[in-house]
């Protein structure tokens, strides 16, 4: 049965609305395999490629399933990075938004003590790395007794870390009457025997490679000299010019030297690696979503943690060593039905690298000459225009969703006794405003966060200015990012 809308699964009107206005039109393969068994509670083993669309595969049952009245945690999904834990949160908080359904990402180099409160507050899904996950089930400030559904995500890149022990330990602590499902690239032998050992029949799912790899996605390598690189580079970008772009090197010291060199000659670039600061990490991601810069420098480290619907091509300046890294990194490009490409510099003593990324992938990568100078010329000017611009980012996921949406902040929580339903209450009655327009409630020590969506939030805003809640005048302003 081929599925042509999500309008088929009847799901809610909540979850149908954030599928329009996130664009979600017409399901993906993997989409289409996974969400009716994942509705019917089915235990699920999927081998599906990074860009396939997976996250959404889960992220739609799940928010149409998840309780909205149950305070502690139903799911837990398991990602190996910090980077995709903050990114499968963002895209179920967008699946979710009109459920008001609360995704929090828990994972190392953040403050526990700020995770700590925000658990002890209502939240309906944990995104997390196992070894976060795991202290925080140890210290008791997870509750895992209300969990149904457990994810692995990206179970075999767990296993290339190290963490397979851990999620082995966190998977005993969860309750056995849970439905688990895995995902995974690629399916190696120890990821089937944990799949057995803690599944209940699971159904398999496999979604074939190389579709994704080549139907929206142009394939070309170079041939170039190591010396020789950098000025390739900056050909290649002149002639094609895209609107946005992903440059991957095998090392940090790379990607220092590249951005290094793209900077000097005025590029709109940042750099992402394992050697900045985690908060520095989140903040290039972020920026290059919003489109404050046009080219990423990154390492590997960013092929797993970036959905962005318009990376227009993506650049191998290294040839990755793995070639399971190919497919991740090329899948930043060609992304939500649209066209790209993808371009790999190899230098001699890289062809064996290729050569088993080409038996990977199923087909030989098609070779083109490098720019020559007339081309580069001819180019050079709009390249200048365009350098000179800010990228237009027509399909930032997050900001359509939140597009009428205001957060506003209040200057009282749990020390003035104020509850969720206080605020339901109150913003409920101003002329207007319904309960459908009140998002995600946030309540704090001494402050809390109300989002007010549908484009009610200046007519809250200017009402709850003058209205108490139970009794109380509270300070309101809209929340600053």
């Amino acid at each position: 049965m081929s599925i042509k809308n999500f309008e088929e699964y009847q799901l809610s009107e909540e979850i149908n609305r954030a599928l329009e206005v996130l664009k979600y039109e017409t399901p993906t393969e993997v989409q289409t395999e996974v969400i009716p068994k994942a509705l019917k509670n089915e235990d699920l083993v999927v081998k599906s490629q990074t860009g396939s669309g997976k996250t959404a595969s889960f992220g739609i049952p799940i928010c149409e399933m998840v309780e909205w009245e149950e305070k502690d945690p139903q799911v837990l999904i398991l990602t190996p990075t910090r980077e995709l834990a903050a990114q499968v949160r963002d895209d179920l908080t967008n699946i979710g938004r009109f459920k008001r359904i609360k995704a929090l990402a828990v994972y190392g180099k953040e403050p526990f003590s700020k995770q700590k409160e925000e658990l002890s507050q209502k939240t309906h899904i944990v995104v997390g790395t196992p070894g976060r996950v795991m202290d925080h089930i140890e210290r008791g400030t997870l509750r895992l007794d209300k969990i149904k559904y457990l994810i692995i995500d990206e179970a075999d890149e767990m296993l290339n870390m190290g963490f397979i022990d851990t999620v082995e330990s966190i998977i005993k602590e969860l309750p056995s009457d849970r439905v688990t499902m895995v995902f995974s690239a690629t399916l190696p032998e120890d990821v089937e025997k944990l799949c057995h050992k803690y599944m209940k029949d699971p159904s398999h799912i496999e979604i074939v490679s190389s579709g994704i790899t080549t139907s929206t996605i142009e394939h070309r390598l170079v041939k170039v000299k190591e010396e020789d690189k950098i000025a390739l580079l900056k050909d290649i970008t002149v002639v094609e010019n895209p609107d946005s772009c992903i440059i991957f090197c095998r090392t940090k010291e790379h990607v220092d030297q590249v951005y290094n060199e793209l900077n000097n000659a005025n590029y709109s670039c940042e750099r992402l690696h394992g050697g900045l600061e985690q908060e520095d990490r989140f903040a290039v991601m972020d920026g290059f979503k919003m489109g404050n810069f046009r080219y990423l420098i990154a390492t590997d480290v960013a092929a797993r943690g970036i959905d962005i619907d318009n990376v227009t091509i993506v650049i191998n300046y290294d040839v990755p060593m793995e070639k399971e890294s190919y497919v991740h990194r090329t899948g930043r490009t060609g992304r939500a039905g649209n066209k790209g490409k993808a371009i790999m510099f190899e230098t001699p003593y890289e062809e064996k690298f290729r050569r088993a990324i080409e038996r990977y992938v199923g087909f030989e990568l098609p070779v083109m000459e490098a720019p020559t100078q007339q081309e580069v010329a001819r180019e050079m000017a709009a390249f200048e225009e365009k350098i000179n611009g800010r990228r237009v980012v027509r399909n930032n996921k997050t900001a359509r969703i939140n597009k009428d949406i205001l957060k506003l902040h209040f200057s009282g929580g749990k020390n003035k006794k104020i509850r969720a339903v206080d605020f339901v209450g109150t913003i409920a009655k101003i002329p207007g405003v319904t309960a459908d327009d009140i998002g995600i409630i946030t309540i704090k020590e001494n402050l809390s966060y109300v989002d007010i969506l549908n484009g009610k939030g200046s007519l809250v805003l200017q009402a709850m200015e003058n209205t108490t809640i139970k009794g109380k005048k509270l300070k309101v302003s809209p929340a600053i990012k």
